[in-house]
């Protein structure tokens, strides 16, 4: 019988509405379970660990990733794969940031959570439950994980999950990985993608739970004032995530430039983003990026907000020496990104 750890921190998938006030309010996993009664009829043992209280995932920070880390490393020799139900504000960060923490992983680590409670007739719940726990449990024919990755299952899709982000908080489709294929889309039958899902590698499974959070971040706009570049380039953040515009490109004023390029001789490692949802930053293709790209500014290429937040933190967390991070930081270390 396969073996799936379920881990429920709370979210949208575990309330109910309150007949007195209408407020949505927590309830048990065992609650779950009675809303889904076709679990009797899946060949699943299910080992259970819920959080008390449960949180809302507002409320998710760096010390919970550890503790999920760990959690999973704890029972990692005695489970097929592992489910998460987390709310979905914050769920590709904290997908993200596990998929950092667990290196040489073999087994499928997939979130899931919902739009609608379990309890509400059209809720999508039931269904990113079920076939969430499916796709934790599928093996190759050699008995190995099918997707040993981290990953975020929703509304009949599967990511990978730092390559995720959350953009609509109205529809059941929440998530979209813009630049990397989906690996599995469930219809009437689950389709697997293999050509893009994580290779195994002959590697011992091991878990970092030492991350930094001492990053900042620089989102640019037209007219951006010198007072508030200086708060965040002063700052004492050891690394800054600035969101440029398109392929990566910022204002070439001088006194921008010289902001900038003073940041980083002082020690600060600066990450380049595109605030595009689709693309990538191409340093150097344009005039107004070859000065950043000579000045030592990091190519982020296509990564996600939430994959370059939680790449750093994890890196920062490692005690690197610099050089080793900044080469780091640049290439693909979990699937993240795709240089150009």
């Amino acid at each position: 019988m396969t073996k799936i750890f379920v881990i429920y921190t709370g979210g949208t998938i575990g309330m109910i509405t309150d007949p007195e006030t209408g407020a949505l309010k927590p309830f048990t996993f065992e609650q779950i379970i009675e809303n889904v009664p076709e679990l009797k009829r899946m060949d699943y043992e299910l080992t259970v660990y819920s959080f008390d209280p449960i949180i809302d995932s507002s409320d998710m920070t760096p010390e919970i990733w550890a503790f999920l880390a760990k959690l999973i490393h704890e029972n990692y020799e005695d489970h097929d794969g592992f489910l998460v139900l987390h709310g979905s504000d914050t769920m590709a960060f904290t997908a993200s940031a596990l998929s950092f923490m667990l290196e040489g992983l073999a087994k499928p680590v997939i979130f899931t959570g919902s739009q609608l409670p379990i309890s509400e007739v059209r809720t999508d719940a039931k269904e990113n439950f079920i076939t969430a726990l499916e796709i934790a449990s599928a093996k190759l024919e050699d008995g190995r994980a099918r997707v040993p990755e981290v990953c975020i299952y929703f509304e009949n899709k599967l990511y990978r999950a730092n390559r995720t982000f959350k953009y609509n908080s109205a529809k059941f489709e929440a998530f979209r990985s813009p630049n990397y294929p989906v690996l599995v889309e469930a219809g009437v039958h689950i389709r697997y993608n293999d050509a893009v899902i994580g290779k195994l590698e002959n590697t011992i499974f091991k878990v970092h739970t030492n991350v930094s959070n001492n990053i900042g971040v620089l989102k640019l706009y037209p007219g951006i004032s010198p007072e508030i570049i200086d708060a965040v380039l002063n700052s004492d953040a050891e690394a800054i995530i600035m969101e440029s515009f398109g392929t990566g490109n910022t204002t070439t004023a001088k006194w921008f430039l010289d902001k900038l390029e003073n940041a980083i001789n002082s020690g600060k490692i600066i990450l380049d983003i595109s605030q595009c949802k689709v693309g990538s930053v191409e340093m150097g293709r344009y005039a107004t990026s070859s000065a950043l790209k000579e000045m030592g500014v990091i190519n982020g290429y296509d990564m996600t907000f939430e994959a370059a937040v939680t790449k750093l933190m994890y890196l920062l967390g490692r005690n690197y020496p610099k050089d080793r991070l900044l080469r780091r930081l640049g290439t693909s270390i979990r699937g993240e990104l795709t240089k150009n």
